[in-house]
Protein backbone atom coordinates (compact mmCIF):
# COMPACT_ATOMS: atom_id res chain seq x y z
CA UNK A 1 0.00 0.00 0.00
CA UNK A 2 2.58 2.52 1.18
CA UNK A 3 4.19 1.52 -2.61
CA UNK A 4 1.01 2.78 -4.27
CA UNK A 5 0.81 5.98 -2.83
CA UNK A 6 4.33 6.91 -3.64
CA UNK A 7 3.91 5.65 -7.33
CA UNK A 8 0.71 7.40 -7.62
CA UNK A 9 2.37 10.30 -6.16
CA UNK A 10 5.24 10.41 -8.45
CA UNK A 11 3.30 9.21 -11.40
CA UNK A 12 0.66 12.31 -11.30
CA UNK A 13 3.56 14.69 -10.37
CA UNK A 14 5.11 13.68 -13.80
CA UNK A 15 1.88 13.77 -15.98
CA UNK A 16 1.63 17.51 -14.55
CA UNK A 17 5.00 17.94 -16.27
CA UNK A 18 4.18 16.38 -19.28
CA UNK A 19 0.81 19.10 -19.28
CA UNK A 20 0.81 21.80 -21.75
CA UNK A 21 1.71 24.98 -19.23
CA UNK A 22 -1.38 26.56 -20.17
CA UNK A 23 -3.57 23.08 -18.49
CA UNK A 24 -2.78 24.03 -14.47
CA UNK A 25 -2.51 27.75 -12.86
CA UNK A 26 0.94 27.57 -12.22
CA UNK A 27 0.03 28.00 -8.82
CA UNK A 28 -1.61 24.96 -8.67
CA UNK A 29 1.23 23.15 -10.54
CA UNK A 30 3.64 24.04 -8.20
CA UNK A 31 1.59 22.53 -5.49
CA UNK A 32 1.04 19.47 -6.91
CA UNK A 33 4.85 18.79 -7.72
CA UNK A 34 5.59 20.15 -3.93
CA UNK A 35 2.97 17.43 -2.73
CA UNK A 36 4.55 14.91 -4.84
CA UNK A 37 8.40 15.75 -3.80
CA UNK A 38 7.41 15.75 -0.27
CA UNK A 39 5.90 12.31 -0.26
CA UNK A 40 8.24 11.05 -2.29
CA UNK A 41 11.07 12.22 0.24
CA UNK A 42 8.97 11.66 3.65
CA UNK A 43 8.01 8.05 2.12
CA UNK A 44 4.91 8.33 3.97
CA UNK A 45 3.15 5.22 5.78
CA UNK A 46 -0.76 4.60 4.62
CA UNK A 47 -1.38 5.99 8.48
CA UNK A 48 1.49 8.74 8.16
CA UNK A 49 -0.29 10.49 5.25
CA UNK A 50 -3.69 9.77 6.12
CA UNK A 51 -2.40 11.97 9.49
CA UNK A 52 -0.36 13.81 7.92
CA UNK A 53 -1.74 15.59 5.20
CA UNK A 54 -4.50 17.27 7.08
CA UNK A 55 -2.28 19.20 9.20
CA UNK A 56 0.37 20.10 6.91
CA UNK A 57 -2.82 21.49 4.74
CA UNK A 58 -3.93 23.80 7.70
CA UNK A 59 -0.76 24.86 8.31
CA UNK A 60 -0.03 25.64 4.34
CA UNK A 61 -3.22 27.77 4.20
CA UNK A 62 -2.54 29.82 7.58
CA UNK A 63 1.28 30.32 6.09
CA UNK A 64 -0.80 31.34 2.79
CA UNK A 65 -2.61 33.90 4.65
CA UNK A 66 0.24 35.72 6.30
CA UNK A 67 2.39 35.56 3.00
CA UNK A 68 -0.51 37.23 1.05
CA UNK A 69 -0.43 40.04 3.26
CA UNK A 70 3.24 40.56 3.15
CA UNK A 71 3.09 40.58 -0.59
CA UNK A 72 0.08 43.60 -0.31
CA UNK A 73 2.00 45.28 2.77
CA UNK A 74 5.50 45.23 1.45
CA UNK A 75 6.66 45.26 -2.21
CA UNK A 76 10.12 44.16 -3.27
CA UNK A 77 10.26 46.78 -6.32
CA UNK A 78 9.71 49.72 -4.10
CA UNK A 79 12.63 51.96 -3.87
CA UNK A 80 11.60 54.16 -1.37
CA UNK A 81 11.70 57.85 -3.01
CA UNK A 82 9.21 60.33 -2.25
CA UNK A 83 8.77 58.18 1.38
CA UNK A 84 9.57 59.96 4.55
CA UNK A 85 11.19 58.07 7.14
CA UNK A 86 8.37 57.76 9.19
CA UNK A 87 6.62 55.49 6.41
CA UNK A 88 9.98 53.63 5.67
CA UNK A 89 9.80 52.78 9.21
CA UNK A 90 6.18 51.65 9.54
CA UNK A 91 6.39 49.35 6.39
CA UNK A 92 10.31 47.82 7.40
CA UNK A 93 8.13 46.93 10.85
CA UNK A 94 4.92 45.53 9.23
CA UNK A 95 7.87 43.45 7.11
CA UNK A 96 9.14 42.15 10.93
CA UNK A 97 6.06 41.83 12.18
CA UNK A 98 4.48 39.29 8.93
CA UNK A 99 7.91 37.31 9.47
CA UNK A 100 6.98 36.99 13.46
CA UNK A 101 3.75 36.22 12.05
CA UNK A 102 4.79 33.46 9.58
CA UNK A 103 7.17 31.75 13.06
CA UNK A 104 4.86 32.09 14.94
CA UNK A 105 2.81 29.36 12.57
CA UNK A 106 5.54 27.39 12.43
CA UNK A 107 5.90 27.21 16.43
CA UNK A 108 1.92 26.26 16.52
CA UNK A 109 2.64 23.63 13.56
CA UNK A 110 5.70 22.01 15.20
CA UNK A 111 3.82 20.45 17.56
CA UNK A 112 1.17 19.18 15.65
CA UNK A 113 3.67 17.50 13.06
CA UNK A 114 5.29 15.93 15.79
CA UNK A 115 2.13 14.06 16.93
CA UNK A 116 1.75 12.78 13.56
CA UNK A 117 5.14 11.95 12.59
CA UNK A 118 8.48 10.81 13.99
CA UNK A 119 11.19 13.39 14.59
CA UNK A 120 13.13 12.50 12.05
CA UNK A 121 10.47 13.12 9.23
CA UNK A 122 9.95 16.18 10.90
CA UNK A 123 12.40 17.37 10.64
CA UNK A 124 13.07 16.32 7.41
CA UNK A 125 10.18 17.80 6.31
CA UNK A 126 11.45 21.42 6.91
CA UNK A 127 14.47 20.53 4.91
CA UNK A 128 12.45 19.08 2.23
CA UNK A 129 10.58 22.14 1.57
CA UNK A 130 13.55 24.16 1.68
CA UNK A 131 14.82 21.57 -0.47
CA UNK A 132 11.95 22.27 -2.84
CA UNK A 133 12.80 25.95 -2.98
CA UNK A 134 15.58 25.77 -4.05
CA UNK A 135 14.80 23.33 -6.97
CA UNK A 136 11.74 25.50 -8.08
CA UNK A 137 14.50 28.46 -7.98
CA UNK A 138 16.78 26.40 -10.24
CA UNK A 139 13.79 25.39 -12.75
CA UNK A 140 12.88 28.69 -13.00
CA UNK A 141 16.48 30.33 -14.01
CA UNK A 142 16.46 27.41 -16.00
CA UNK A 143 13.60 28.24 -18.10
CA UNK A 144 14.39 32.06 -18.28
CA UNK A 145 17.74 30.39 -20.11
CA UNK A 146 20.07 31.05 -16.90
CA UNK A 147 19.32 34.66 -16.09
CA UNK A 148 19.09 34.92 -12.88
CA UNK A 149 17.60 38.47 -12.82
CA UNK A 150 20.71 41.03 -11.65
Amino acid sequence: MKNFIAILTVFLSLHLFAQPPQQLPPREKVEALKIGFITKRLNLTPEEAKNFWPVYNKFQDELEKVRKQRREAFRPDETFEGMSDAEIEKLVDAEIAQRQAELDIFKKYHPQFKQVLPIRKVALLYKTEEDFKRKLLEMIKERRGGRDGF
